[in-house]
């Protein structure tokens, strides 16, 4: 087995240069108005994902899905997917649905 330089580990976005990430997608009810949808996504990403130095790359309206991975290179981890989720099942969003952690280069 051939040992890969830096620079193409890099290139591939493998071993330490690999980037783990993970899906999200919930629904707000009926009942929210649009100022209340838009004050929890604002929540979101100042309590959830700016703290933890997270990106969402994602949107919508009643139902939003998107992919969660860090900021800078690097992995997400298995907190991160449990903190996004106690987060939602406090907003009491619904059809919450959070995929495995995953590569999202290679995924």
């Amino acid at each position: 087995m051939a040992i890969r330089s830096r620079r193409l580990r890099k290139k591939l976005r493998v071993d330490e240069f690999q980037e783990l990430g993970f899906d999200v997608s919930w629904r707000f009810a009926d009942s929210l108005s649009e100022e209340d949808i838009d004050e929890h996504i604002e929540r979101f990403i100042n309590e959830v994902i700016e703290p933890r130095e997270l990106g969402f790359h994602g949107g919508g309206h009643r139902l939003w899905d998107g992919v969660i991975a860090t900021q800078r290179l690097g992995k997400c981890t298995e907190e991160d997917r449990q903190t996004v989720a106690r987060f939602l099942k406090s907003l009491n969003a619904e059809e919450i649905e959070i995929s495995e952690l995953y590569d999202i280069w290679w995924g």
